[in-house]
């Protein structure tokens, strides 16, 4: 019996040296020799190697976003969507990505930020073949509702595929943008404020309790802050031109009842760049967010600050943009455990647009 015994305890040992090695390998640790492992921290070894396997990063597209038509000479034009894909294979990250598949977002979704009476003047509008919104300085063609909960859809897709761990972050290159819509008017381009639905959807369907929103656009998110102002469990922060399109976004716009406090604006005049726009990202964000600890962070990624965008004054370069991804990929390491979605939004300046969404999208990548 005793002999046995032994003989069996042998067995576990080569087992569990011919598993150090496996998992060893696997995981890019040194082997065993060089590292003492044990049953229990096997374990954490093989998840860091099922880790490694995940893809870093994943991607919303679809060439149906081009079939939003604003007409000839319109700044937000389908080659936008078609310029940052171009971009991705040329710099080879498309074999990077992980592919996420959009689909309409249905009105219930919708309804999470928008009035009824809204979504049915959308429809309305639409349907009797209208070129613009009744509600705003938006173009639609035929197939804008369709292509607007697209939109919506795909990135509630990519909130749903990170809270899930089925990537660390992801980026949606989606079109109409959003982040002017309020909930009862559709403006600058904008249909549906996709970005403060997928955070409202968070909410609802995942259970998570508070969201950061920071938006680098050019332009004042007007309407993603309209719809927390006075919420508090969404912060939303903006980083804009000043005075400049929509009017509004002064420092004092600091939210009411349980939103105040999580509505910062930081306006800026024409030709600001990293020194202002970065540094409100560190002095400002950076404590903003260790006081209010999100668990998920979304991107209002809007590059007409870059510079030479036809639509904006910032001075924004593709570095800049590098390092303000960087600033949030910390915060979100740090409070919401990685978990990122950055949704376009501006950025007018095809050349401008591809070279800055990938560095953007590199840096994303580089957040294993």
């Amino acid at each position: 019996m005793a002999d046995l015994k032994s003989h069996r305890q042998l067995q576990r040992r080569q087992f569990l040296k011919r598993a150090s090695f496996a998992l060893a390998t696997l995981a890019g640790l040194p082997a065993p020799g060089q590292l003492t492992i044990s049953p229990s921290n096997a374990i954490k070894i093989m998840d860091n190697a099922n880790a490694r396997k995940l893809p870093a990063t994943g991607l919303v597209q679809s060439p149906l976003y081009q079939n939003h038509d604003t007409g000839t000479g319109h700044p937000e034009r389908p080659e936008r969507t078609a310029a940052v894909q171009r971009a991705f294979a040329e710099a080879g990250l498309d074999k990077q990505l992980h592919a996420i598949e959009p689909r309409p977002a249905a009105d219930e979704e919708i309804l999470l930020c928008h009035t009824p009476a809204y979504l049915a003047t959308v429809k309305r509008d639409v349907a009797s073949g209208r070129h613009d919104l009744s509600t705003g300085d938006t173009t639609i063609c035929a197939r804008s509702l369709e292509i607007a909960q697209l939109a919506t859809g795909g990135v509630l897709n990519a909130v749903d595929a990170v809270i899930a761990g089925k990537v660390r972050n992801a980026f949606c290159v989606v079109r109409p943008p959003g982040h002017h819509a309020n909930a009862s008017r559709g403006m600058g381009f904008c249909l549906f404020n996709s970005i403060a639905i997928a955070a409202r959807y968070a909410q609802h369907k995942h259970k998570l309790g508070k969201v950061l929103i920071a938006d680098w656009d050019v332009h004042h998110g007007n309407g993603t802050q309209d719809i927390f102002y006075e919420d508090g469990s969404v912060m939303v922060f903006n980083t804009h031109q000043s005075p400049w399109y929509p009017g509004t976004g002064a420092k004092d716009e600091t939210g009411t009842g349980r939103g105040l406090g999580c509505i910062v604006n930081c306006p800026f005049p024409s030709g600001a760049g990293a020194k202002e726009i970065v540094g409100a990202f560190k002095d400002k964000l950076l404590p903003a967010a260790q006081a209010f600890k999100p668990e998920l962070v979304l991107i209002s990624a809007g590059f007409d600050s870059r510079r030479g965008d036809p639509l904006g004054q910032f001075q924004l370069t593709d570095d800049d943009f590098a390092e303000l991804t960087a600033v949030m990929l910390d915060i979100a390491k740090e409070h919401a455990g990685g978990r990122l979605v950055s949704v376009l939004e501006g950025g007018y300046s095809l050349i401008g647009l591809a070279k800055a969404t990938t560095a953007h999208v590199k840096r994303l990548t580089e957040a294993a």
